[in-house]
């Protein structure tokens, strides 16, 4: 019996670390991904309004990015190097647009992809006795 409770007891550990692993992993990727369609925005915008929230993404996404990629270091996570292929392949759709097109599309992808990233960080910043909880509840406010 003891022994079942202490395999558990590791399994749900075990799952845990593997659940942090996946988290920075994705906030890495999104980073990447949010930069890159901030730096779209400043060229393909076509409101000074997009292309001034598309420099604030490039600046936000960086300075997260480099203290996802110390959290990764710190959870023994090789940062990924690029964003997933679905990130990368909304880029490739926007970026066939310019303009008015260009920011209606943008707009629509910025709201839907914050909104899902916040409830993501919500449920990782539950747990801010490690690390990556300790993160997510730090970005959640720059997301907002």
């Amino acid at each position: 019996m003891a022994l079942a409770i202490l395999l558990g007891s590791a399994m749900a550990a075990f799952a845990a670390s593997r659940a942090d692993q996946t988290f920075i992993t994705k906030a890495i990727q999104g980073d990447m991904a949010e930069v890159q369609m901030g730096q779209l925005a400043q060229q393909k915008g076509g409101s000074d309004a997009v292309k001034s929230f598309g420099q604030m993404l490039v600046n936000d996404h960086q300075a997260n990015q480099q203290q996802a990629e110390q959290v990764a270091g710190q959870i023994g996570v090789t940062p990924p190097s690029s964003p997933s292929a679905k990130q990368n392949a909304d880029y490739k759709k926007l970026s066939k647009l310019s303009g008015r097109q260009f920011d209606r599309r943008f707009a629509l992808m910025m709201v839907m992809d914050h909104r899902r990233d916040i409830a993501e960080f919500q449920h990782q910043a539950r747990n801010t006795n490690d690390p990556v909880g300790q993160f997510a509840a730090k970005t959640l406010p720059t997301l907002h």
